[in-house]
């Protein structure tokens, strides 16, 4: 299982440039995403980047240094964060009831390690073999496409917005991050996505430039009202500002007798978020050569997450979660090193406190976001088709395709359960069916051999071809 990579994950970059470059890269494939979920919940934004390098920190640190994983705020929690933020049907959001939620969340996390510990994970091998995690893996890509393309034609809200512009931008993105990782020399090929970034930037610059003086609104593609907010009045906190940390948020709409409505609304969504953990993680494994949930175990995997997130649950409200993106940052540029991730955190950190860098970022359009993720999301679904090859998946099996079909068409099309406030979402839905169809199923003995035998046959007719 042995990956050729750039850089291991205990390797580091011998330049300091190398450095700060790898590190960027990571920090600009997670940030359009990561602060989509407070912009979404009413959390505070600048908290959740912190808390994003925060509970990265936590996580490779409990991990031993071994899995070069970028945590940030999970979609998950979206629901049950919005109605913890109303119970009590209080004037003021009920934060402290988000922050209960999310220790709980770590709480569970932790217990199911130790169980784990206790028990090994012999039996994921039997309940999560190459034929499950595969399109489990290609369904956490595919499902992710519906964001890249709104992203990319500005539709998320309304098809009313499709510009043409703006997917002009981001297909560039998106092509000059393919050129640079297929055709560049040296330092280009290391960092494809940064350079496809900037590109898809500096033609939304000339674009909005050009809307400007024409007075033409469809041009206008970077918004720079946050930096224009920003030096409205310049003063100290024009330059360096703490975040709008959660905790220090008034907390007077919790009482405990809202504990049990906390409970409901965040442990099912744990158990959700568990089943996504391992698929991660597996995927992840496969791409650096190393099994993750071996070593460094997936006892102190699921430690590492669920500190993490209740670690961000005190500092911002939200979840934290394994980041796709970034797994397929580590697959495109064959960088895994964890060093790289320790700095990305680091900066992270450093951005939420310093208020011009964090208003630069926010300008990146989300349409040259959306164009990098044509090859972020697919990446990963990629990957999926790579792990069936790899395992020689033998799909003239009839149970084989009942099992892949079954999760590729219930995860890419969206099937969800909802149980009130709890939504099982549709990657946890789609790996759950494959878990039982492939328990339920046994392979059929005579078709194995009626297929073995057409192998066969088909070979000694090659031979006799050449």
């Amino acid at each position: 299982m042995e990956r050729n990579l750039v850089l291991d994950v205990a390797e580091n970059p011998k330049k300091i440039s190398h450095w700060i470059l790898f590190a960027t890269q990571h920090i600009l494939a997670m940030f359009v995403a990561c602060i989509t979920v407070p912009l979404l919940t009413g959390l505070p934004v600048d908290a959740t980047i912190v808390a994003a390098g925060i509970g990265t920190l936590c996580y490779i640190f409990t991990t031993k240094r071994k899995s070069p994983v970028f945590l940030s705020s999970s979609f998950a929690y979206i629901a049950p964060i919005i109605s913890a933020l109303a119970l009590g049907n209080s004037v003021d959001k009920n934060f402290l009831a988000v922050v209960v939620g999310m220790i709980v969340v770590g709480l569970i996390y932790t217990s199911v390690a130790l169980i784990i510990r206790a028990i090994g994970t012999a039996w994921l091998d039997k309940i999560l073999p190459p034929l499950v995690i595969g399109p489990v893996i290609m369904v956490i890509g595919l499902s992710l496409s519906g964001s890249a393309i709104n992203n990319l034609s500005n539709t998320s809200v309304s098809f009313d917005n499709y510009s043409l512009v703006q997917i002009a931008c981001g297909l560039t993105a998106m092509i000059m991050t393919a050129l640079s990782a297929v055709y560049g020399k040296k330092t280009v090929k290391l960092i494809p996505f940064i350079i496809g970034m900037l590109s898809g930037y500096l033609l939304a610059v000339i674009f909005t430039a050009i809307g400007f003086a024409s007075n033409n609104e469809a041009l206008k593609v970077i918004d720079y009202k946050p930096l224009i907010d920003n030096f409205k009045v310049i003063n100290f906190g024009s330059f360096i500002k703490a975040p709008d940390f959660l905790f220090l948020k008034n907390m007077d709409a919790f009482k405990w007798s809202q504990l049990p409505e906390i409970l409901v609304l965040f442990i099912p969504v744990a158990f959700v978020t568990i089943c996504e953990h391992i698929g991660d993680h597996k995927n992840l494994s496969n791409i650096i050569g190393k099994d993750l949930l071996k070593d460094p175990g997936l006892s102190r995997t699921l430690i590492g997450d669920g500190l993490a997130t209740s670690v961000s649950g005190i500092i911002c409200g939200s979840a934290n979660t394994t980041y796709g993106e970034n797994v397929a940052v580590i697959g495109v540029s064959r960088i895994a090193s964890v060093g790289v991730i320790i700095l990305a955190s680091l900066i992270t950190v450093l951005i939420g406190f310093l208020r011009p860098l964090m208003c630069v970022v926010e300008t990146i359009p989300a349409c040259v976001t959306g164009g990098v993720s044509l090859i972020l999301y697919g990446f990963i679904a990629a990957s999926g088709v790579k792990m069936l090859i790899e395992e020689k998946i033998d799909f003239s099996n009839t149970k084989n395709i009942f099992v892949a079909s079954v999760i590729l068409v219930s995860g890419i099309g969206g099937l969800q359960i909802i149980v009130g406030p709890v939504k099982v979402t549709s990657v946890a839905v789609a790996m759950i069916l494959g878990i039982l169809l492939n328990l339920i199923l046994k392979n059929n003995p005579k078709e194995e051999e009626e297929n073995k035998a057409m192998y066969i046959n088909e070979e000694k007719s090659s031979k006799m071809k050449e």
